[in-house]
């Protein structure tokens, strides 16, 4: 009797019908995107397309807007997100970000966001988060936001500036 191997079937993933992306473009218009930009055209994420699309894994295209638009080294963007050197390139090569490294994406991409409503630009934005704050003890934003509360606490200031009660 003789077997036959098969590859098994890849389950369809609903993160595909999510996010679509454009070949050759810089903004994709995926979960970084929006964080960052806000709802563009037809592409919203209400928490129940976040949580989906993060239980799938973000694919490391979003980890590369990421580090495009905070303006960072991704040598020093990748440990901040709790992500080794070798564990990066294994993503690199299975294009996909798993589950607790795709919300640390998230985090960061929503500080950005956040950041750019309260200091209007991106470029004023990216200063602030990557420079010593007063409000963080003399710490610098993306660095404190390594954690979840530090990230609230970055989230905090950012609210006490915005409504002029900065300490």
């Amino acid at each position: 009797m003789s077997a036959v191997l098969t590859k098994p079937q890849a389950k369809k993933s609903p993160f595909k019908t999510i996010i679509r992306y454009k070949s050759g473009t810089k903004a994709h218009g995926g979960v970084v995107s929006y964080c960052v930009h806000g709802p563009t055209g037809k592409i919203t994420f209400p928490p129940s397309k976040l949580v989906e699309v993060l239980r799938i894994g973000l694919p490391v295209r979003e980890l590369n807007d990421l580090q495009a638009t905070l303006d960072v080294p991704m040598e020093k963007l990748v440990p901040m997100l709790g992500i080794s050197k070798a564990t990066f390139h294994r993503r690199k090569l299975t294009g996909r970000l798993d589950q607790s490294e795709s919300d640390r994406v998230l985090r960061y991409a929503r500080l950005m966001g956040r950041a750019m409503e309260v200091m209007e630009t991106q470029e004023n934005a990216r200063q602030w988060l990557t420079s010593p704050q007063f409000g963080l003890g003399g710490a610098i934003p993306l660095e404190y936001a390594e954690t979840e509360v530090g990230a609230r606490e970055v989230e905090d200031l950012l609210g006490r500036i915005e409504y002029g009660v900065y300490s």
